[in-house]
């Protein structure tokens, strides 16, 4: 309740695949072959350890879905842990290893959160290319879209390569899925973007693409900041609460990534096409309003990028000024003709640019579209 009072949202973390071995459920389904529990899982001698685990790890058996008990109790009852905690004030569950549960009882699991709170988020832990697995829940942790951004960053992919994968991830998933889905830089298993990207400026390349592409950015505790953390365990060490200081350059910065977002309407809901380029990795996200609209340019190159670009946005109109929101905020980068615009992108830097209407005395050439 003070969670929601506070405007926030509760996403609980779910492991619906396998429990821990000291689990009471197991230990009797393990010695006891009347148990109750003994079909809850797959055992046999057949299985290193007497049971199936997750991954090879003997701490980690694996739950039998097939048995329709075990879906009952994890999502199928009013009274199941899916349910339960959603009726209890809960918004949605983040599901672990959610690639192990397959497309059936995913898309089962799901139903089942949305009937009892409609709504409610179901987001999956989805190493693999998104694709199909959008159709099974609501959003993924979108690692490929991650390595699309980390490859260009780093230059294992060229620009406009990371553009081609970018638009055709989208196009296979959908742009509502995309859209909650959590764009993910690092977390609990992935060094920090400190350590990733020691460099501030190519790191700030990597958190405005976070920020600007479609999903909802997941920011790991502490990147705000600036903590450092290389690979488990030191990527989850405590809190630095020391860093959390106003003056702090890195929550300076992420300050204003949020308010970009929050500002820009299209940032949040906007669909998702690329902008013809050569060398910059260059999108637009826009909506049905024309002066919403919102261009990004990000050259990972080590050298200036100057180049003349196409967005083909039918709706912006000829000689119309674009902006850079971002960085400095209000510059005018140049105009908009025939849907073409010449930019020069600095190096390791992303230009955020939006269509600026000129003051013309009260004419607009925007006033029949939107």
């Amino acid at each position: 309740a003070d969670v929601h009072k506070r405007g926030m949202k509760l996403v609980l973390d779910g492991v619906f695949n396998h429990m821990g071995r000291n689990a009471p459920k197991f230990q009797d389904a393990l010695k006891n072959p009347q148990s109750p529990w003994r079909d809850w899982f797959a055992i046999g001698p057949q299985f290193e350890g007497g049971a199936r685990v997750w991954t090879g790890y003997q701490n980690l058996p694996e739950l039998n879905l097939e048995n329709p008990a075990v879906r009952h109790y994890l999502y199928g009852s009013a009274d199941s842990v899916v349910r339960g905690y959603l009726r209890d004030g809960a918004d949605g569950w983040r599901l672990d290893t959610a690639f192990e549960l397959g497309h059936r009882y995913l898309r089962e699991r799901t139903d089942a959160a949305h009937q009892q709170t409609p709504g409610s988020l179901v987001v999956g832990e989805i190493a693999n290319y998104p694709g199909e697995w959008l159709q099974s829940m609501d959003a993924v942790m979108n690692f490929a879209l991650r390595h699309v951004v980390l490859g260009v960053a780093n230059g294992e992919l060229s620009a406009a390569t990371g553009a081609r994968m970018t638009d055709r991830m989208i196009r296979d998933a959908g742009i509502e899925p995309m859209l909650k889905s959590w764009m993910v830089i690092d977390n609990h298993d992935i060094p920090r973007i400190a350590n990733q990207f020691p460099d501030v400026a190519r790191r700030r390349l990597v958190q405005t693409l976070q920020f600007t592409l479609p999903g909802a950015p997941n920011v790991y505790y502490g990147a705000e900041v600036g903590m450092t953390g290389g690979p488990d365990p030191e990527n989850r060490g405590p809190m630095r609460w020391d860093l959390m200081k106003a003056d702090n350059p890195e929550l300076i910065w992420m300050k204003q990534l949020i308010a970009l977002r929050k500002t820009h309407r299209a940032l949040r809901v906007g669909d998702f096409r690329l902008v013809e380029s050569e060398r910059l990795f260059a999108f637009e996200r826009y909506t049905d309003r024309a002066l919403e609209t919102v261009v990004v340019l990000a050259n990972p190159a080590d050298q200036a990028v100057t180049e003349r670009v196409m967005v083909a946005n039918a709706h912006l109109m000829d000689d119309t000024p674009m902006v850079d929101v971002l960085n400095p905020a209000g510059k005018e980068i140049g105009t908009i003709g025939s849907g073409f615009i010449t930019v020069t992108v600095p190096p390791g830097t992303a230009l955020v640019l939006q269509p600026k209407e000129r003051n013309l005395g009260g004419y607009s050439r925007y006033k029949r579209v939107k």
